[in-house]
């Protein structure tokens, strides 16, 4: 075996000389020595390099009479006995409580890397000669200028397509986007073993519109090709998971535990690993960043390798982590993919870089603990995220950000101008707001009311605890149950609100209702509460107790657009105002879609229809809407360029009908027909059927905050904790220059709270210069400096927060009105004067 790995490197490497050399003390002495006679000296290998290699396998022949200990581990035979002795101390395995059980202690350069790689090396031999009897025919590959360049199945790659272009277009693309003209009969589908269900469901609807290919990977048929960069979202997300693999080669053979999971996510991406009772800290992070500029270095390719089920479970028979991932996501006789990178072998749906030497600038941003699977009853594992870009100067600018977005946290903020805390002994991931945090909060939620108002909603209130029954007709109890608080009551199944969408269907169905009430809007702030993982909680931005500002539109087929397009107009007004970016995208109907594909096509046209109204420009996500409808996704970006997804625009077929909703249509209704019973605990298999002259509600649901309090951390960071007056818990700081003027200082203070402003007054001891100071660092947008000349003419010194200059003095009235109206902030604009009254005249008169 350790003659393959040794042979491996040298077929491998591009400067396999040097690269044997520094490798060969990972390998069992006696095979590098081999490896070393049997190599032609008409080959790549230099006298000295051959030399070289020779004497670290003497050095290491030698050792062998007198064994030692190197960085923590065995050389020489006992590295290769240890993963032996190792089973000998207990086998290691999850046991049915998701831990790891037996013995394990991590060290660098573990033992289990050798025999892994042997067994790579077979199966990868294998895969070579089934690739050779493939049948090769000519291709066309066609670009999307509409060119086509010519190519042989199972023999060109996409990154030759790339280097016929231009060896820059080469360097610069870091995956592509492959469409086939017709079915591939010689491909695999490969089931992804590193990804959790909704993944694999997304990457299969993805497909659709074309497959993310490996730049190394032979075409295998006519198709159309997309060269994606860094630019590209997609490009960037598999800069990110190869960098991602890079770093988890680092990690393991510098530390020797068992890696997990290492996906990109927003802003880079992380690995899990487990490396028992050990912790990573900062003073680690050097060595894995020089692990990785040395894998950068050598620029080694990614291979990639379809295997099945039973040589899966083989090859990672060292790592329970995988082998259970494996177990639970591969079923027998179906196969998976793994991929190469150096010495690091990983279960992986890909795809990635052509090689290591293209990750150019990486950096470990920081380290955590996480549970294995997100749950608290499974091992700790140590989480380690890192960043990297194609060129040092990107890098340069990302670590930049992360100071200022470290500085502007907003569980820093918050505990600063004491706005909220966590007590994760009393209430984990339920947030509790001080008067000032609930000034803001509170504030928030008033600013939305006043928007309803103008806007056309009606605010209601809904139950904060529901039967059983009505999660089952809504069919949250089928597949959300796990995330929802439940509890028994005399013998009967409740459970705490973790959604509106629900009671307000129950209020639509309380009464008959007619054509002429819809659009019917329906918001409310109710108290909702989720029963997140432990290991997912983070500050504001993922809690189990929050409030959204929740709207849902029951409106009529043709409505659709007109709804859509005033849902819209309501998120650009209150993103603007907030000074937020942001973009569109429409979700199109996914493969396990409710509903025929006609109304599914009229929906969508709609939408499209409304973005197209906007002027903006907006994307398409094939295949990512909700089961029960299409869908708006708005993401915003702050001040720090991160973007946030929070504003929504869904339509939903399948609620009315498990509710059986119905409204009196315009033409030909009957009788009146009772209200729809919502008091059913299942709902029927098939379609209610409705009595003559009635139609079907389509609901819009819409939310432009989502969560007040991920907004409210989104907020807080975007502005920095300088929050803007109208919004500000702190607005009004008025400073005495001396003890005679401290009472028209609370006098002012009173006027001033009186009229509803967040005032306050310091009236102590120290001097005006450090009161001023100190009202500056806690963000007071105004500080009213007032002494007898103030007194005397009943104004006020005017500094304002982010001005080196005083103002000058104001008069209080004129200060008053100008607050006022800084204070009444409204997204739609409302005219001065009353309109002028015109009667509508019919167009047939």
């Amino acid at each position: 075996a350790h003659v393959a790995v040794a042979r491996s490197w040298l077929a491998s490497s591009p400067a396999p000389s040097r690269r044997l050399c520094s490798k060969s003390r990972l390998c069992h002495p006696r095979a590098v020595a081999r490896v070393v006679r049997e190599t032609p000296k008409q080959d790549v290998w230099s006298a000295s390099a051959r030399a070289a290699a020779s004497c670290n396998a003497m050095l290491g022949v030698a050792a062998l009479a007198r064994p030692r200990w190197r960085r923590g581990r065995p050389s020489g035979a006992a590295a290769w006995s240890s993963r032996a002795s190792r089973s000998a101390q207990g086998d290691a395995s999850l046991g049915s409580d998701g831990r790891f059980s037996g013995a394990f202690t991590a060290a660098p350069e573990p033992s289990f890397i050798a025999p892994r790689l042997a067994s790579w090396e077979k199966l990868w031999a294998q895969e070579q000669e089934r690739l050779k009897g493939l049948e090769r025919r000519p291709i066309e590959i066609t670009l999307p200028d509409g060119s086509v360049i010519e190519g042989v199945s199972w023999e060109t790659t996409p990154l030759e397509v790339a280097e016929s272009i231009s060896k820059r277009l080469a360097g610069d693309v870091t995956v592509a986007l492959v469409e086939y003209a017709e079915p591939r009969s010689a491909g695999v589908q490969c089931v992804a073993a590193d990804a959790e269900d909704e993944e694999d469901e997304d990457e299969a609807d993805a497909e659709e519109d074309g497959e993310l290919w490996d730049l190394t990977r032979p075409l295998e048929g006519s198709c159309k090709l997309q060269l994606l960069k860094f630019d590209d979202p997609r490009g960037q997300d598999t800069f990110w998971h190869s960098s991602s693999h890079v770093m988890g080669a680092s990690l393991e053979n510098n530390f020797g535990g068992l890696l997990t999971i290492g996906p990109a996510i927003d802003g880079g991406f992380y690995y899990d690993m487990f490396l028992g009772e050990k912790r990573l800290t900062k003073a680690d992070f050097p060595v894995i960043e020089r692990g990785v500029e040395e894998l950068r270095k050598s620029n080694l390719p990614f291979q990639r390798l379809v295997i099945s089920r039973e040589e899966a479970i083989e090859l990672f028979s060292d790592n329970p982590f995988k082998v259970d991932l494996i177990k639970r996501k591969v079923a027998p006789g179906a196969v998976t993919t793994a991929y190469r990178c150096g010495d690091l072998i990983d279960l992986c749906r890909g795809p990635h870089l052509p090689s290591t030497g293209r990750v150019k600038a990486f950096a470990v941003t920081k380290g955590s603990a996480a549970y294995w699977l997100g749950s608290a009853d499974n091992d700790t594992l140590q989480r380690v995220y890192g960043i990297s870009f194609p060129a040092a100067k990107q890098l340069k600018q990302h670590l930049k950000r992360l100071e200022e977005a470290k500085e502007r946290d907003h569980r820093t903020i918050g505990k600063q101008q004491e706005l909220f805390f966590f007590d994760g002994m009393v209430s984990p991931g339920s947030c509790f707001w001080t008067s000032y945090g609930a000034r803001i909060y509170n504030r928030l939620c008033e600013f939305m009311r006043a928007e309803y108002r103008l806007r056309g909603f009606d605010e209601v209130i809904t139950p904060n605890i529901y039967a059983s029954a009505l999660f089952k007709k809504s069919g949250h109890y089928q597949n959300y149950r796990e995330d929802m608080y439940g509890f028994d009551v005399e013998g009967q199944e409740w459970f705490l609100k973790p959604m509106n969408c629900p009671g307000h269907c129950v209020m639509f169905a309380s009464k008959p209702r007619s054509w002429r009430e819809l659009p019917l809007r329906l918001a409310s702030f109710g108290v909702l509460h989720r029963n997140e993982l432990s290991g997912t909680l983070s500050g504001l931005t993922r809690v189990r107790r929050f409030q959204q500002d929740d709207a849902h539109i029951f409106c009529r087929e043709d409505q659709i657009r007109s709804e859509v397009s005033a849902a819209l107009q309501f998120v650009f007004d209150v993103y603007e105002l907030f000074g937020f970016e942001f973009t569109l995208a429409l979700s199109t109907r996914p493969k396990k879609a409710l509903g025929s594909e006609e109304l599914w096509s009229r929906a969508e046209e709609q939408l499209r229809q409304a973005l197209d109204e906007t002027g903006r420009k907006w994307n398409v996500n094939k295949g990512d809407g909700a089961f029960y409808g299409p869908k708006i996704d708005i993401q915003l970006q702050d001040a720090l360029g991160r973007r946030h997804q929070c504003g929504t625009i869904q339509l939903d077929f399948q609620l009315p009908l498990r509710f059986n909703l119905r409204y009196q249509a315009e033409q030909g209704a009957a009788a009146d027909a009772p209200p729809a019973d919502v008091e059913t605990a299942e709902p029927s298999d098939s379609e209610a059927v409705l009595p003559a002259g009635y139609e079907r509600p389509v609901i819009l649901h819409r939310a432009i905050l989502g969560s007040v309090e991920r907004m409210l951390g989104v907020l807080c960071e975007h502005f920095g904790g300088k929050w803007p007056f109208w919004l500000s818990p702190r607005q009004c700081m008025v400073i005495p220059v001396s003890e005679d003027a401290a009472e028209y200082a609370r006098y002012v203070r009173d006027v001033l709270h009186a009229r509803g402003f967040h005032a306050s007054a310091d009236l102590g001891g120290t001097t005006l210069k450090k009161k001023v100071r100190e009202a500056q660092l806690a963000q007071w947008n105004y500080i009213f400096i007032v002494g007898k000349t103030e007194e005397e003419e009943a104004s006020v010194n005017v500094r304002v927060r982010g001005q080196e200059k005083p103002v000058g003095q104001r008069s209080l009235a004129d200060l008053i009105e100008q607050l006022q109206d800084e204070n009444r902030p409204c997204a739609l604009s409302v005219p001065a004067e009353l309109p002028v009254f015109k009667r509508s005249v019919p167009p047939d008169s």
